[in-house]
Order: C-alpha cells, then structure tokens, then sequence
C-alpha cells in the first residue's frame, strides 16, 4: 500500500497516471511539463501555446486526471499561454496529500505558482472543483485574476442529497464491491446525463477503484467573500448537472458575484456532452475576446 497516498495500491497509482500520459498524447499540442515547489507541496504544471500569449490558466475539474478535463477546452490551447496545474491531492503528479478547499490553502497554492511563473494577473477556467478554487482565489487576492470562466461550478451551491445518494453514492458502494458495469453506467450516465465516452467511463470507474477520492468540496462561497472582487465573470451550468443543478444555483450566482457578465445554462449533466462542449467553448472565447 502507499503510505499517506490518495491512491489505494502502488498498481492503482500506476494504472491511473497510465491513463493520464495516453489522454494526454491524443490532445493535439504538445507540452511543456514543469514542476513548482509550492508550500503545500511539489505541483506539476503542464504549459503550452505561444510564449508571447495571454496567460489562461485552466484548473482540474476533481476526482480525474487533468487531461481529461483539459481535453474540454481544446480550441482554446493555441490562443493562450496555457498553465494547467494537477491540483494537490488529486490523480496526476502533483504532491499526493490533500488540503483544505475551506480557507485559504488554494489560494495561496495559486499565488505561488503565479509567482514562480512570473504571472501578475491572469484568466482564469474553472470547471467543477477548479470552480470552486477560483472562487478561493477571488475571496483572498482578486487582484490576481483579470476574468474567469467558471462551468458547472463547485463553491456555490449542493444539489439534492436524496438524488445524489440514489444516483451516486449507491452505485458506487455496489460498483466497488461488484465491480460491476451496470452500476458504474448508473453513475456514469447520471454526471453526464447519458453522454460519457466509453474511455471517460473506463477512467472514471478504475479512479472509483483504486482512489481515494476527494470529499471535502471546496467551501460555499457567500456575497461578503466576493466583496473585492469585481473581474469580468462568465457562469455556464448544465439543466441536468446532478451535483450543482442550475436551480439551486442560479439566484445565489447572481447575488454574490459582483461583475457577473453572463449566465449561461446549457442542456447537459455535470460531464459535457459534445454538443455542449461547443457552446462551452464558444461561449468563453467571446468571452475572452471581449474581457481580457
């Protein structure tokens, strides 16, 4: 076993950063791979596109590999400089212990990072978890983000517990007792509202297997977090999104980001489909276009 891993097994650990190089060889850039000393631990950085670019930082939605979500937003790797950080405590080659999505501890991870890359202000994309940390980020230094883009966004508001337990937690147990792939298609097909890949479910049911995941979700952010921060910000949730569904999120969106140019609701669960990937990017590059 690997002592004080997120992983269950040295094989577990193995078998998912496999996963990680192959995704990462069919995304059609290369990378730059660095890693940063930060004071919650080694990170590592994948980098691309032009030098001279505005830097675009793009964070790791939780609980799967970075290039699975970095996958979502392919048409937008060659207009930036792209910084892509395995966050701390999740699959990938970043240090393996975790820390807490309440505080500043994110924050402060991020300001290192820009730091060491030199990186005053910047874009942010934040999927899911990655929501949730720029969410963090504009609650303790705004002054370091120039615009964010936040999809299916954690920190903001829960969906139904009752759903999330029938749909979720259910499934799960009996997946990792049974191994069996009608359960994991009942997970799978409730985050994606029926739309996962079959490498995707593949991914996600041996990330259920051999990790520990990350239940601690980065904390609710509420209007006297954001009171400083007044950055051009673009929301898009999905109509079926099971953890953070857009009627519970949107009032409280519109109340406690102050520069909320956009809220954008799209017919896809948590995982986007490829019809919503379109919008999705669409959406943030005339975002982008106009506010950074």
């Amino acid at each position: 076993m690997v002592s004080r891993s997120i992983y269950r097994s040295i094989e577990g650990k193995r078998r998912i950063q496999r996963y990680y190089e192959t995704y990462l060889n069919v995304l059609p850039v290369v990378f730059e791979r660095r890693f940063i000393l930060t004071d919650a631990g080694k990170t590592h950085v994948l980098v691309t596109g032009p030098q001279d670019a505005k830097p675009l930082f793009i964070l790791q939605g939780g609980n799967c590999i970075y290039p699975m979500t970095l996958s979502w937003f392919t048409p937008l790797l060659n207009q930036y400089r792209i910084y892509a950080p395995d966050t701390i405590g999740h699959p990938g080659f970043s240090e393996e212990k975790r820390i807490s999505a309440k505080g500043d501890c994110f924050a402060k991870w991020i300001i290192q990072l820009m730091d060491s890359l030199k990186i005053a202000n910047s874009a942010f994309i934040g999927p899911s978890y990655g929501a949730g940390i720029v969410l963090r980020l504009a609650t303790y230094h705004p002054e370091r983000i120039s615009c964010s883009a936040l999809v299916a966004p954690a920190g903001i508001s829960l969906g139904l517990k009752t759903k999330m337990v029938m749909n979720i937690l259910i499934p799960l147990f009996l997946y990792r007792i049974t191994s069996s792939q009608k359960q994991l298609k009942k997970i799978t097909t409730a985050m994606s509202d029926g739309d996962m890949g079959d490498l995707d479910q593949q991914i996600i049911g041996d990330i259920f297997k051999y990790v520990k995941l990350e239940q601690d979700m980065p904390k609710l952010t509420e209007k006297k977090d954001l009171l400083h921060y007044y950055s051009p910000t673009l929301v898009i949730t999905g109509v079926n999104d099971i953890f953070f569904p857009v009627e519970r999120l949107s009032d409280i969106v519109k109340d406690i980001i102050p520069n909320l140019i956009t809220f954008r609701t799209i017919d896809m669960g948590h995982f986007p489909s490829n019809e919503g990937l379109l919008k999705i990017n669409n959406d943030i590059t005339d975002f982008l276009d106009s506010y950074y």
